[in-house]
């Protein structure tokens, strides 16, 4: 039996060896498994390509791909779960954030008939209270507006069966969210919480307008809210507009024709116009989605590979 690892990495070379010495520990618990390191380069700009070929010279059991640029962390994903050729495949972070020790667990949990032994983390310490608050926020938005349930605190470190990734690589879409995926997959899931861990090296790659932007993502392709709230939006902007013509209809009645002032009348029109805004701002989002699907492009280029 062989355990796949695929190891998306952008700018990890600090990572990496500290990442195999760690996991290399956790090989004599699991004897009864062949492990195999598959490293994908997301268009690195430091030297995580020479590490990962010196690595494959004085390891056979670990593999790469290079791609040609960044096409980012869910093409990745996608590319080392097509090339795995595990029958289980984890996937890891190299800066040591999904502990290896969890391991001998998820396997252990896998073998009582699980599909899927997931991990999530009880607590963000060491992150900044912000992030964690958005992050949290942005969970309580997407299992509302979504029919797929997505646990708050889940990481992307999970153990999975051949048959599960076999499901996964048939959704073919472009905009891929790899946490919605997996929820939307199904299959018998079982997590195991840990407190959160630090990087151990290296820098993250990952910003708070990117992590909001990839949040954004997540929600528009799981979920029809946002169109929703256009629509709603609209709505209510129409019944405003009518209650406000029955108030100038009954105060000119009343009052006669008081001179009126320039600001209220510009207030108006901007709001209007933002609401409009707003609304196709959402539109054109989802058709942007359609336009990246219908353009069927490759998830990902290869530039360099090992044997």
């Amino acid at each position: 039996m062989k355990l796949s690892i695929i190891i998306p990495c952008f700018n990890e070379e600090e990572s990496i060896i500290p990442f195999l010495q760690e996991t290399q520990k956790i090989e004599q618990e699991l004897s009864d498994l062949t492990f195999e390191y598959l490293f994908i380069d997301d268009g690195s700009k430091d030297n995580t390509l020479a590490v990962l070929k010196e690595q494959k010279k004085q390891q056979n059991n670990v593999a790469y791909l290079s791609f040609s640029r960044n096409f980012g962390k869910e093409s990745a994903l996608f590319a080392g779960l097509e090339y795995a050729t595990g029958n289980f495949i984890t996937v890891m972070d190299a800066d040591l954030q999904d502990p290896p020790e969890l391991l001998p667990k998820m396997y252990e949990k896998i073998q009582e008939g699980y599909d899927v032994i997931g991990t999530r983390r009880v607590n963000r310490t060491g992150e900044p209270v912000i992030r964690s608050w958005f992050s949290r926020l942005f969970y309580r938005i997407i299992n509302k507006a979504s029919d797929v349930e997505m646990v708050d605190g889940a990481r992307d470190f999970r153990l999975m069966t051949r048959q599960v990734v076999e499901s996964i690589l048939e959704l073919k879409e472009v905009n891929r969210f790899s946490k919605g995926l997996f929820s939307w997959v199904g299959y018998k899931t079982y997590y195991i919480s840990y407190e959160n861990v630090e990087r151990k090296a290296g820098q993250s790659s990952w910003r708070f307008f990117s992590l909001v932007k990839y949040a954004v993502e997540g929600i528009v392709n799981f979920s029809d809210m946002p169109l929703n709230i256009a629509v709603w939006t609209g709505i209510l902007s129409f019944i405003a507009s009518i209650l406000s013509i029955v108030f100038v209809v009954v105060r000119q009645l009343i009052f006669g024709n008081p001179v009126t002032g320039w600001a209220s009348m510009v207030s108006i029109m901007l709001f209007i116009g933002g609401i409009q805004l707003f609304a196709l701002g959402i539109i054109g989002k989802y058709i942007s989605k359609i336009f990246s699907e219908t353009k069927n492009r490759p998830k990902y280029i290869i530039r360099e590979k090992s044997n």
